[in-house]
């Protein structure tokens, strides 16, 4: 497994610049792999994807989507017209927590004008993320636990127009953060809204005032009245929400006691889980609120604290029956002042039914192919779906959700050098 260790120093190495972006890997895809990286105006430094994806076509945006306005990023991208099934292969470190975040920007790159019908699904591994539209939201995020030194994140053609990824990101998080009851190796978050609540002068918060670089998107609403600070947030450990996204706040307008903050329809089988983040800016009268999702009481008479992080979550994941989510803060009979929030998160749950590779089998398949430069199919999961294992790759399901590769098979893939000490690491293997 040395050359394995090796390549994922080196490729972790690469990504974490000299102006201190540690766990930081973030590629400009479709960018011309002889190019040098460039940094961009947040201070992010971006790479090729070359050394990431063996599939695949570089393309440009039209001149025309080319602006002062338009981030760097979305200038280039990478198509995949042929493949049921093409993947990134991102360097983790297992155990850890991680968000991973795909940017998209069509920009009429192949001059049919299809954004309106263009879709294509998302897998993070094995198991279903999400389906990209490109008419609708360009970024798509997830919170994961690695369980192997590399999580694939693949598109699949599921026949609505080829597949496209402008930017992928991945950014390490701390061990605390979003706790250890939501997000665990048997389950992942997929980000449905993140909401800077309150005034603000900038369209996103994100890197350097958030270190994990997560955007805090600005939402006004005319029936919310807006409060804000100066003085600083002091943070907490679980969520970390930023002291500058804290500094403000929305509260009902007029006498209301209640605030109705986001109400949204979904009749799929999702299930959601809401973090509301606070901070009060005044220590004067008592405010007092209970907090609720849809009918379900979260926390009763809850009292934000005095320019220091709080939030309000329950660690369970809920479906609304009727498919109809609303979030409210409604001021309690003790309560001097209106309910008030600072900062929103939702997210839905990503399930792990899915079985998969035996990671050190991954990890061992990985450095095999690395060490001899594989291009076959060798991409995402080996072993499932089962429509997309590896060409020459056998596997045998053993307990839980788990396979083992039992059978290897690199004839006629111009092989040259010694034989690989990695293939010792298939423990299971029995056909070489």
């Amino acid at each position: 497994m040395a050359l394995l260790v090796f390549f994922v120093a080196f490729v972790l190495a690469a990504a974490v610049p000299a102006i201190g972006q540690e766990g930081f890997l973030s590629i400009d895809c479709g960018r011309d792999a002889t190019s040098s990286g460039y940094t961009d105006a947040v201070g992010i430094f971006y790479f090729p994807d070359g050394p990431y994806v063996d599939s695949g076509e570089n393309q440009q945006v039209l001149a025309k989507y080319v602006s002062r306005t338009l981030s760097r990023t979305s200038y280039t991208l990478r198509s995949f017209p042929t493949g049921g099934r093409n993947c990134y292969s991102l360097p983790t470190n297992s155990g850890a927590k991680y968000l991973v975040r795909l940017g998209f920007f069509y920009g009429n790159y192949d001059g049919k004008n299809s954004s309106s019908t263009l879709q294509f699904d998302l897998y993070l591994g094995v198991n279903y993320w999400d389906t990209m539209y490109a008419y609708l939201d360009n970024v798509y995020e997830a919170v994961f636990v690695a369980w192997a030194s590399w999580a694939p994140v693949c598109f699949i053609n599921t026949g609505a127009g080829t597949p496209f990824v402008s930017t992928v990101e991945l950014r390490l998080l701390g061990t605390e953060l979003y706790g250890n009851d939501i997000v665990t190796a048997s389950q992942s978050m997929r980000m449905h809204m993140r909401r800077d609540m309150g005034p603000t002068n900038v369209y996103v918060t994100q890197y350097p005032h958030d270190p994990y670089d997560r955007f805090w998107w600005q939402i006004n609403d005319p029936s919310w009245a807006n409060l804000s600070t100066t003085s600083t947030i002091q943070t907490e450990s679980k969520f970390k929400v930023p002291s500058t996204v804290l500094q403000k706040a929305i509260m009902p307008t007029g006498n209301n006691t209640v605030l109705s903050i986001m109400t949204w329809q979904d009749t799929t089988e999702r299930e959601y889980a809401v973090f509301r983040h606070f901070a009060d800016f005044q220590n004067r009268e008592p405010r007092q609120f209970d907090v609720y999702f849809d009918v379900n009481l979260a926390k009763e008479a809850f009292r934000p604290s005095y320019l220091t992080a709080s939030y309000v979550y329950t660690s369970s994941w809920f479906k609304a029956t009727d498919g109809n989510y609303n979030i409210t803060l409604a001021a309690t009979n003790v309560s001097m002042l209106q309910p008030m929030l600072n900062a929103l998160e939702i997210y839905s749950l990503i399930t792990h039914h899915s079985t998969t590779t035996f990671f050190k089998d991954f990890d061992a398949i990985m450095a095999i192919k690395f060490e001899y430069g594989v291009k076959k199919n060798w991409m995402g999961d080996p072993c499932f779906p089962k429509e997309y294992a590896w060409d020459g790759v056998k596997c045998r399901n053993t307990s839980g959700n788990n396979a083992r590769i039992v059978s290897l098979d690199l004839s006629n893939s111009n092989l040259r050098g010694v034989i690989s000490d990695n293939f010792t690491s298939l423990t299971a293997l029995e056909n070489l």
